[in-house]
């Protein structure tokens, strides 16, 4: 399926992009191929494909909680440009 210009100029306009002449003509054969490569997908015979959100099964790979020692607080505060109280002290950005 080959675009127009005119496609690919409606098509930047919509991502709100600004494209010289060469842009807008290699984006046409760029875009052009990939809904050719569609096209062909389309094709593929897939009745007896159940649908799916991926074709790999997934798992999540966790480990245990396990409790460790944290540092101290005076080595955490010792690289804070500004400390009050025993905690950071930033600038408010309330407005």
């Amino acid at each position: 399926m080959k675009l127009s210009r005119e496609d690919v100029l409606h098509i930047s306009a919509l991502c709100r992009m600004n494209l010289s002449d060469d842009e807008v003509e290699r984006f046409r054969g760029q875009l052009s191929n990939i809904l050719d490569n569609f096209e062909i997908l389309q094709q593929v015979d897939t009745t007896n494909v159940p649908p799916t959100a991926s074709p790999i099964p997934l798992s999540n790979v966790t480990r245990d909680d396990e409790a460790s020692p944290s540092y101290r607080q005076g080595d955490i505060l010792a690289n804070a440009p500004r400390q009050e109280d025993g905690q950071f002290r930033v600038k408010a950005v309330l407005e």
